[in-house]
């Protein structure tokens, strides 16, 4: 993906391969979630009531660390911004995938009673603020080494764990479905996964202790001490990039969720597909992301990533109206083209993020800026979406589903309006 210059020397290519393995397991950890909330949650946490009241309380958690995310970004952003990017990232990855480890190990609602949903609440929430930090220092970490026009094309490595970490979580499961029965997935085999991701985080440790601190952060630290408190220079100073970075990654978190999560339960679900065949259909999917990603890096290094963000807001508003229809039809391969389609969309929505979100704020308190609009755009468009389209899809239709999708890109296109990348 990148031509044998000085941009893919090996140094370089640790430096991406650890921002990528970093987000693999961020994107791992919050997947295996989203999956087994679709799957298994509800009736193994919460008490008996009906299908629909369990999956909800199960998605009901899962919004839990989109609420911490925020928290987290607002410490390890202070740290990061204080005393570097490399310690900082070594403690949320070990914070978030300690929390995914321990969820294998949970006692059920029968076991337990309530302390077993209370568990798994406080579980999800050390995972959201573990995770606070993580995407804001994988993201510098790459960005701020990258050579003079190549900023969007490693800002795109990070972005590229999303869909690697998909790809590990839904073949997990597949192969836990193929392998397993129902009541064995059910009773032990939806632990797995969870327990599975010491290893991924294993990895991502053993790459990133070996790192050094970025350029950028070094010499912004030479040339000036680090302020005593991020956040309030964030809030204080550059509220409005705040303010337009949080919206403008609204869709990017609808899409993603809506394209998983959603579609996962409902196909399972209302169209009554086996968890097996879904799952699959998904997985033949996701490398449209992976290839939106790889395009919008390129496409913004030769133009600006904030152009390539709107284009993919634009596309994707398009792509809502085709939700009903395709989703609709109860056909395989058009639910595959849907969900293809909007994966794909979902690259260029979130590839260019991280040449984008740090260059509107400078060095000293890029960690900070870049974490809280990244994290706070993930409650918006994130947090309440598996919860918000599985209640419009019993109450309203797909159709408002769809439009639901719309809405989000319209939000975060008319954010990326009101703003201009800095010099950075």
């Amino acid at each position: 993906m990148l031509k044998k210059t000085d941009a893919a020397s090996p140094s370089h290519r640790r430096i991406l391969a650890a921002s990528l393995v970093g987000t693999a397991v961020e994107f791992y950890d919050f997947y295996i979630y989203a999956t087994a909330a679709s799957l298994v949650f509800g009736p193994l946490f919460f008490p008996a009531a009906s299908p629909s009241a369990q999956l909800l309380s199960a998605y009901a958690t899962f919004s839990i660390a989109f609420i911490a995310r925020p928290l987290g970004a607002s410490v390890f952003g202070h740290f990061g911004d204080r005393i570097g990017r490399k310690s900082t990232l070594v403690a949320s990855l070990m914070l978030m995938g300690a929390s995914t480890v321990a969820i294998g190990f949970l006692p059920t609602y029968a076991m337990a009673g309530w302390l077993a949903p209370a568990l798994l609440c406080v579980l999800r929430f050390g995972q959201g603020f573990g995770l606070g930090g993580e995407w804001g220092g994988a993201t510098l970490l790459a960005v701020e080494n990258a050579p003079p026009g190549y900023r969007a094309r490693f800002g795109m490595f990070p972005q590229l764990g999303a869909p690697v970490g998909f790809i590990a979580a839904n073949g997990l499961f597949l192969l836990l479905g193929v392998l397993l029965t129902p009541d064995q997935f059910k009773a032990w085999g939806w632990r797995l996964p969870f327990i599975a991701s010491s290893l991924l985080v294993a990895v991502g440790l053993w790459a990133r202790l070996k790192l050094t601190e970025t350029p950028a952060f070094a010499k912004a630290m030479a040339d000036a001490p680090p302020h005593k408190a991020p956040l309030v220079e964030v809030m204080t100073k550059y509220p409005l990039q705040v303010i337009g970075g949080t919206f403008a990654v609204v869709a990017t978190f609808a899409n993603f969720y809506l394209a998983t999560a959603f579609a996962l339960g409902y196909g399972t679900g209302a169209l009554h597909y086996s968890r097996e065949v879904f799952l699959g259909v998904q997985l033949g999917a996701i490398g449209f992301m992976a290839a939106g990603i790889i395009i919008a890096g390129y496409w913004s290094d030769k133009t600006t990533p904030r152009k390539v963000l709107m284009w993919g807001c634009v596309m994707t508003a398009a792509a809502g109206l085709v939700l009903q229809p395709m989703m609709g039809s109860g056909s395989l391969w058009l639910i595959w083209g849907f969900l293809a389609l909007t994966l794909l969309m979902m690259g260029f929505i979130y590839g260019p993020l991280g040449a984008f979100l740090p260059g509107l704020f400078p060095p000293l308190v890029r960690y900070t800026g870049a974490s809280m609009a990244f994290n706070i755009g993930g409650i918006i468009g994130g947090g309440l979406t598996p919860f918000a389209t599985t209640y419009l899809a019993a109450h309203a239709g797909l159709g408002s589903v769809g439009l639901y999708l719309s809405a989000t890109a319209v939000i975060s296109l008319l954010a990326l309006f009101t703003l201009k990348r800095n010099a950075a």
